[in-house]
């Protein structure tokens, strides 16, 4: 017999922390400071109701009727099975780095138990000429808090990632042993958590989904206390109104809302499928998209509060303070593992205010790779139940063994360089072409009626207006998609360029997402035809 949510809590806790992530730490911030600070609010709310809660209700809506994971439910239309695996293997790609992510919060977390950061010390093995050249400042004041400034980025970059032993993507040098056994670690962490499937799970999200809400709130209120951070909410809230004439904010705006919501990933169709039939899920899509979209606006103030301090202690403007440490933001987790340390560095009892903040990192990123693993995990045993079902531990053993020695890549001296690949293409090109696919599918193939009509077996009346008018179309799908292609640039990262075999193997990662939809169809029509079958 199929598990199923110990209760509608877990299920909604599950969905939210799935949602609330680490984006909603490091990335929306940076896309409101760039993209006309308050006025981008704008875009971002019109892109949530246009895009991300129509397709958020469309996922759930599905996997709850279906009842089955994110390969099987696709018996509905057997033809485009290959949409599911296309799921399962975005979500795989992304459980390989996104867990590194979590090793590094762990390496952060223990260092934070240090009598001094070590990412304030100056006369250390990692510490650089450029450092010392920093500090050639007049005032005293400036001279220390630059070293700050200084020493954080170094501690980054030449302590944690050591990329400076690395020439590039094609010389990954060695294994960073420390970063490994994190990464171990993190992989354990997660393995016990699903080990015995949501039954577990359902257990852990009580604490891993409120928990980071009670530290940003602690976070925010003693923000709020510093000199100075009035001045960094006032840069995060003041609108720049020329900038919404910009396509690349409303562009910014509707892929931040894609990805935060984690839509066609096989995440939310997962989950659903453990609910009873009867759930409400018109309820949750509303309350886990907009709760979603007000924690990454209330995390802002929480980040752009202590900048605001930081700023005012080094003496220097808040945007200038930005511009050094977020420039990689985009690609590049820079604001959580550059700007936050640098900034808690000047706080009262540092050691407390870092542990709180990387152990709210570490719960955060807990959430979205249960949900991933979970997808991959459910996808396969639930189309292959006589083999797996009996043995779910041990099959979600051998995936996170798997993705563990594929992650350890990303932990090498070079290996930011292959994060960062994994991190531009592996949920990018392929996955709004899913989007697409899922919403063409499900409305023309499965049938638009058929649908609305499960929709009222389930809740007693057929979804408005409002979602079967967005459902119709995929609109926001097709612009991303076109839009994306016409601006399409090879990936870099900071001033390297990737060779052109680099950006290659990442749009071949990319595609192969969806090529899974295509080439299951050609399967599908042979065997028909062999067999003289319809399709």
């Amino acid at each position: 017999k199929r598990e199923q949510w110990g209760g509608q809590i877990e299920f909604l806790l599950s969905c939210i922390g799935y949602c609330v992530g680490l984006g909603n730490v490091w990335r929306f911030p940076y896309l409101a400071y760039e993209n006309g600070g308050g006025a981008f609010l704008i875009p971002y709310i019109i892109m949530l109701v246009l895009c991300g809660i129509p397709l958020f209700m469309m996922e759930l809506s599905f996997g709850q009727f279906a009842g089955l994971g994110p390969i099987t439910a696709w018996r509905s239309v057997p033809l485009f099975k290959g949409v599911g695996f296309g799921m399962v293997a975005v979500s795989f790609l992304v459980c390989i780095y996104y867990n590194v992510i979590i090793a590094w919060s762990l390496f952060y977390l223990f260092a934070s138990f240090s009598s001094v950061l070590p990412w304030t010390q100056c006369d250390q093995w990692w510490n650089k000429a450029s450092y010392y050249a920093a500090t050639t400042v007049s005032s005293n004041i400036t001279a220390n808090k630059t070293r700050i400034v200084s020493t954080t980025e170094e501690y980054w970059n030449y302590r944690v990632l050591r990329i400076d032993q690395s020439s590039g993507i094609g010389d990954p040098g060695i294994v960073l042993w420390d970063l490994v056994l994190c990464l171990l670690l993190a992989w354990i962490i997660v393995f016990a958590c699903l080990c015995k499937g949501v039954k577990s799970t359902g257990k852990v999200v009580y604490f891993t989904a409120t928990f980071p809400y009670i530290i940003l709130i602690i976070l925010l209120v003693r923000g709020c206390t510093l000199e100075g951070a009035v001045d960094g909410i006032v840069f995060y809230v003041r609108p720049d109104w020329e900038r919404l004439k910009d396509s690349t904010v409303w562009t910014a705006a509707a892929t931040q809302i894609f990805y935060s919501l984690g839509v066609s990933f096989g995440g939310l169709l997962t989950f659903a499928s453990y609910n009873k039939f009867s759930n409400n899920i018109y309820r949750d899509t509303l309350i886990v998209s907009l709760g979603n979209c007000a924690t990454s606006v209330f995390a802002g103030f929480v980040i752009f509060s202590v900048i605001g301090h930081m700023a005012f202690k080094v003496g220097q403007k808040v945007e200038d303070v930005i511009d050094h440490g977020m420039p990689k933001l985009l690609y590049c987790p820079g604001l959580a593992f550059i700007a936050y340390p640098q900034a808690v560095a000047l706080l009262p009892v540092p050691q407390l205010w870092s542990i709180l903040f990387f152990f709210m990192l570490l719960t955060l990123g807990l959430d979205s790779q249960f949900a991933m693993l979970e997808t991959v995990v459910t996808g396969f045993i639930d189309e292959f139940p006589r083999h797996l079902r009996k043995r779910k531990m041990l099959f979600t053993l051998f995936v996170a063994v798997v993705a563990f020695l594929l992650g350890i890549l990303c932990v090498t001296e070079g290996g930011m360089y292959w994060f960062n690949l994994y991190n531009f293409y592996s949920a990018y090109y392929g996955l709004l072409a899913l989007s697409l696919i899922m919403c063409v599918v499900i409305n023309w193939g499965y049938g638009k009626w058929r649908f609305n009509t499960d929709i009222k077996l389930m809740l007693g009346f057929e979804p408005n207006w409002y979602f079967k008018g967005a459902w119709m179309g995929g609109y926001s799908c097709r612009f991303l998609i076109i839009y994306d292609a016409i601006n399409a640039s090879p990936i870099t990262y900071g001033s390297y360029e990737y060779p052109k075999w680099a950006d290659d193997l990442g749009i071949c990662m990319s595609v192969t997402c969806v090529a899974t939809v295509p080439l299951y169809a050609l399967w599908r029509i042979i065997v028909a035809y062999r067999k003289g079958e319809k399709i």
